[in-house]
């Protein structure tokens, strides 16, 4: 398998932890691409009409696009049951998903678009979604994310470093304690540590 990937992608990430965590990560080879919405990577494209990343080529089968896919496929490949808390897990993951596109269509605002043509408003209306997002996760799903291991805690764990990569002021530990504290603690396994997006 042949995955298109950029380190400092969210998406990405999310798919290169769970090949940590399911030790599965010598099966796929990375194949490093530059690609943006303005600017797409025709490799991408050939694999993803969408020529957005993470793409996964395949022997078997057409590529596999959209990260939520991708990581189902890998985690019923390896049998790591990281879905096996069901709707509750892709509740979790769609949340920290809708928190990577509202922080990736900030930094895709404040970074291609040049700063006279840039919105306030808008990068204002994202970041509240992303905190609003936040809250609720702090508010009702602490105990799954002490739970075991799944898919919901390495997507919010993703979003929640995104957050910190490209938005270290959006604030959202503010009256998040509680996620705060598990974020702390979860940030700290080799799987996050062994893909932290360089700087840049």
């Amino acid at each position: 398998m042949k995955l298109h990937y950029a380190p400092t992608s969210p998406f990405v990430r999310k798919v290169m932890v769970l090949l940590h965590e399911t030790d599965t990560l010598d099966t796929v080879e990375l194949l490093n691409v530059a690609t943006t919405p303005i600017s797409p990577s025709a490799e991408v494209q050939a694999s993803n009409p969408l020529a957005k990343i993470p793409a996964l080529e395949r022997g078997d089968g057409p590529a596999l696009y959209d990260s939520r896919v991708i990581c189902e496929y890998l985690d019923e490949r390896a049998d790591s049951g990281l879905y096996a808390a069901g709707w509750d897990s892709k509740i979790l993951e769609a949340t920290a998903d809708g928190i990577m596109d509202a922080a990736v269509l900030m930094t895709y605002e404040m970074r291609l678009r040049p700063e006279a043509l840039q919105s306030q408003d808008w990068i204002t209306a994202q970041r509240g979604k992303a905190l609003g997002a936040c809250a609720a996760l702090n508010a009702r799903w602490m105990s799954h994310l002490r739970g075991p291991l799944d898919i919901g805690q390495i997507a919010v764990a993703c979003a929640l470093a995104y957050l910190d990569f490209r938005h270290p002021d959006a604030g959202w530990r503010v009256g998040n304690e509680a996620l705060a504290d598990w974020f702390e603690i979860f940030e700290s396994r080799p799987s996050m540590q062994a893909t932290r997006p360089p700087e840049g």
